[in-house]
């Protein structure tokens, strides 16, 4: 309402009531402008009453809810389900034009601004995180596969002669099928195990170059984070390869950002060597559903020209999540999360420890049975390991997939102590694994 409306408002209740409800709706807009004005990551999170007004009066500048709008194109942004249109909060245009993901739509001023706030939100956060010399961002709406398959596309049009992606294994198809997706034959570095932990082979990456020369590489794809026993890519050593042979080296951090210690790993490759962009899932990181990612950099232009790569508009509803999510949590939000999965990392290792030290003589054949067991006990995201289980994966063999090696010595279960993990997870966790192990225990006892 505006100070007309205001006065009119006098004539029904006394006036100390309208201007007290004045200041509150003036507060509330203060937030909003402080926003706009720094377009940076408020360090308090929002009330969902603030998230929801700045949404709707940002939906009603797009011209499919304009009063008495006149549509005769082809795309309109008509939606018939208001099911649907309260879902995506009246967005209908998406973000972006043909040819270009960061373009501003003419049709869509509501939906431009919120791709560029949550641009530069995201960038915030990646800067704050442990990324400081990031130069630029954007949202995409695609899982990780799919956006460092983007990256390959537009590294694919600077460097036309390139056939090779040098990537050290992880057995992850995704990870994979992202370079074939784009054209380019994968040149597979087997990982090296020092004590229980696959480590990169920075011999045999420097032995590729040599043997492929490096007029014939796209990039060096490298990975933070991962399943175990698999750690983070030597970034750095990776990083200093790349910037002496003038080679791009594009980096998986699609669980990374809550991880202090990838993210130092990117920033420090970035400072030394070269990083030309590095690539996090929305969902793993930042707590919204499957399908959106964030492409990030140090070179603008770069970052930029993979903006450009996208064909056609997209979907909004990844950057409305991310937007949502990020003024929800705010920086002291998203914190104490990050040191809550450092303490749950913590406890899990303890608790796990002790779990599996009681139950250590038990050896069955039918080992994966156990994760079967597992998720019948409404148990997710555990992974059992067994040795010999080769895949083949767009005509290339693995051999001992899921294990990053083809030579583990050891079959072995996987958790995870990601972000939002809570210790009545970690309880239930150990507690429904103690019976499961005892069963199977006693199971491959009377086999015996």
């Amino acid at each position: 309402m505006n100070e007309d409306s205001y006065l009119l408002c006098e004539r029904l209740i006394p006036e100390s009531y309208v201007q007290q409800g004045r200041q509150a709706l003036l507060t509330r807009k203060n937030v909003i402008r402080h926003l706009l004005e720094q377009r940076k990551w408020p360090e308090e999170g929002f009330d969902d009453a603030n998230i929801e007004l700045l949404l709707q009066e940002l939906a009603l500048m797009d011209s499919n809810n304009f009063p008495g709008n006149c549509g005769v194109g082809e795309r309109e942004a008509r939606i018939h389900s208001q099911l649907i249109a309260r879902r995506h909060y009246r967005f209908g245009h998406g973000i972006g034009r043909s040819g270009d993901l960061a373009a501003v739509q003419p049709k869509a001023a509501g939906s431009s601004i919120l791709m560029k706030l949550t641009n530069s939100l995201s960038l915030d956060v990646l800067r704050k995180t442990g990324v400081p010399s990031t130069a630029a961002c954007f949202v995409v709406p695609m899982a990780t596969g799919m956006a460092i398959t983007l990256c390959l596309l537009a590294i694919r049009r600077s460097r036309p002669q390139a056939r090779y992606v040098i990537w050290p294994r992880i057995d992850q198809k995704s990870c994979f099928k992202c370079i074939t997706t784009a054209g380019f034959t994968p040149v597979v570095i087997e990982n090296v195990l020092e004590g229980d932990e696959l480590r990169t082979d920075i011999s045999q990456i420097e032995c590729q170059i040599e043997k492929l020369g490096k007029e014939s590489i796209a990039c060096i794809f490298s990975t933070t984070s991962c399943f175990a026993p698999r750690v983070p890519d030597k970034l750095e050593e990776i990083g200093l390869i790349c910037k002496s042979h003038d080679i791009p080296h594009i980096v998986n951090n699609a669980y990374g950002v809550q991880s202090s210690k990838c993210m130092h790993l990117i920033q420090q490759a970035a400072r030394t060597g070269r990083v030309d962009a590095f690539v996090q899932s929305t969902d793993k990181n930042f707590l919204v559903p499957v399908g959106g990612a964030v492409i990030a950099g140090f070179d603008k232009v770069f970052i930029e020209d993979i903006g450009k790569t996208y064909p056609g508009r997209a979907s909004a509803a990844p950057s409305i999540d991310m937007f949502i999510s990020l003024l929800s949590l705010g920086s002291n939000g998203y914190r104490k999360l990050l040191d809550g999965r450092k303490e749950m990392y913590a406890y899990l290792k303890e608790e796990l420890g002790m779990t599996l030290t009681a139950c250590k003589e038990a050896e069955a054949e039918d080992f994966t049975k156990l994760g079967s067991m597992l998720f019948n006990r409404f148990v997710s995201g555990t992974r059992v390991v067994t040795k010999g289980d080769d895949k083949e994966i767009t005509g290339h063999r693995f051999v001992g997939w899921g294990s990053h090696s083809n030579d583990y010595p050891s079959t072995y279960l996987t958790a995870a102590a990601a972000i939002g993990m809570t210790r009545t997870d970690v309880d239930n966790f150990v507690k429904r694994l103690s019976k499961v192990m005892t069963k199977w225990k006693n199971t491959a006892d009377k086999k015996a």
